[in-house]
């Protein structure tokens, strides 16, 4: 049969419909993920369209997967992480969703309060476990939408449900019931879908979630989980790695609206940014992040990464503030007491911090040599450099300058004799077996001696 699709607007085949594959044994892909060696990429050759939706956002999982990993955060955290995620994703709402827990007190405690903010955006949702409870707590909490898991490798269904393709779906498909019954919007997360048989299990479970919410007429969203890190950003890579043959396939043999699809990635193979970039570009509306990209094992997509990849692909922030990028990694440092590694893009101490001499005389003359952009203005972050081993002249004039704020008018160059002289007093540090950087004291110190007093530590 042919139907005129929506999507291209062309005439496309329409009568082949994927059934489930009710296999006696798991499929396990043992010629691609051999545990005992580094997983294979296969390739096909099968491209499939690019097609990036005409709006596209983010959504967040801080407070659900991110908060696994970490110390929980308290009540008064959670509210002013919830603002400053706000704040940062702007009036349009480009950050657009948070996820809770609802288990505990604290977290019925934090969800009343940030309710109570009145802010539009991220709208709150829910992850529970698939009880009739469960549900009914997320709709006496006024929530519209919760997540619920529907793992959908054999890896999953086989290994640790211990049940049939058959069996697991059944199950699934009677917890959407539950959450239809209860007058919420079941967010369905396919857990492990890099490691699924797609066409023998997710499209066919999927296309009977697409018939129970038309019947119910209410929506259901598909988040396609990557929960090993193993997506691939390549459209001729083959199935189930393929992360352009994920999204086109389930919008194709499942119908899954864009606004329906979302993206939710892991960095194990440190694909996780690209994967989500790829899955925008492929035609999910939504990709799901944390801050600092805190999560399970080596983390989930950053969500402040995600903000940078946005602006890159539609050429505007579109009403985000990224310099609360910043707020929030303070925020984190000072008030959780969480480190965030020196070298992480965007938030790290030294992601604009250069250390060679040579880096540092390209700063002087003009900083867009050797800055990613203008981070002062983007992410009220000044360029720096660090004074040590390697620190030639034009890097420590460049360092008072800045840590003194020193104007035009005011600004020593590196032929200065102040700057010769703490040159000297540095290298003779070095000579004598000092192996660490300069702390900023140290450098003040000295500073305001040889300069008999002309610049004071601050």
């Amino acid at each position: 049969m042919l139907e005129l699709s929506d999507k291209t607007n062309l005439l496309e085949q329409k009568s082949y419909r994927y059934s489930l594959q009710d296999v006696a044994e798991p499929v396990l892909y043992p010629d691609l993920f051999s545990y005992d060696e580094v997983p294979r990429v296969s390739f096909n050759h099968r491209r499939v369209p690019m097609g990036m939706p005409e709006e596209v956002w983010i959504t967040d999982t801080t407070f659900r997967d991110g908060q696994q990993s970490v110390e929980p955060y308290s009540v008064k955290q959670i509210v002013d992480i919830f603002k400053l995620m706000s704040k940062l994703g702007g009036p349009f709402g480009i950050i657009r969703q948070t996820e809770f827990f609802v288990y505990s007190e604290t977290d019925r405690q934090a969800i009343s309060e940030c309710m109570d903010l009145g802010l539009n955006f991220p709208e709150i949702t829910t992850w529970i476990r698939a009880t009739k409870g469960d549900f009914k707590l997320v709709k006496d909490l006024g929530i519209r939408e919760t997540g619920i898991l529907v793992s959908c490798s054999d890896y999953h269904i086989f290994k640790k449900l211990r049940m049939t393709r058959k069996q697991a779906m059944d199950q699934y498909l009677s917890t959407v019931a539950m959450a239809f019954e209860a007058g919420v919007v079941p967010r369905c997360h396919l857990e492990d879908i890099t490691r699924a048989d797609f066409y023998g299990f997710v499209v066919p479970f999927v296309n009977e979630l697409m018939k129970m919410s038309a019947d119910a007429g209410i929506p259901v969203k598909i988040r396609a989980c990557d929960t090993m890190g193993l997506g691939i950003p390549v459209s001729e890579v083959a199935l189930p790695r393929s992360v352009p043959g994920i999204i086109y396939g389930l919008q194709h043999y499942s119908d899954v609206p864009s606004e329906m699809l979302e993206w939710h990635g892991h960095n194990d193979f440190y694909k996780a940014v690209a994967n989500a970039s790829t899955a925008w570009l492929y035609g999910a509306c939504a990709v799901n992040c944390s801050l600092l990209g805190i999560g399970e094992r080596t983390g989930n997509i950053p969500l402040e990464a995600m903000v940078m990849e946005y602006a890159s692909l539609r050429g505007s922030m579109d009403g985000m503030d990224p310099t609360v990028i910043t707020e929030i990694a303070d925020y984190f440092i000072n008030e959780i007491g969480y480190k965030i590694p020196d070298m992480t893009p965007f938030v790290g101490r030294s992601f604009n911090t250069t250390r060679a001499g040579i880096h540092a005389d390209g700063l002087m003359k003009d900083e867009q040599i050797y800055n990613i952009f203008n981070t002062t203005k983007i992410l009220n972050r000044r360029p720096s450099v660090l004074i040590g081993k390697s620190s030639g002249l034009a890097g420590i004039a460049y360092w008072i300058n800045e840590n003194y704020d020193l104007g035009a008018n005011e600004a020593l160059t590196k032929h200065d004799e102040l700057v010769v002289a703490l040159k000297d007093w540095i290298d003779g540090e070095y000579e004598n077996g000092r192996q660490t950087s300069l702390s900023t004291s140290e450098l003040e110190d000295k500073i305001e001696q040889l300069s008999g007093g002309r610049l004071r530590r601050l």
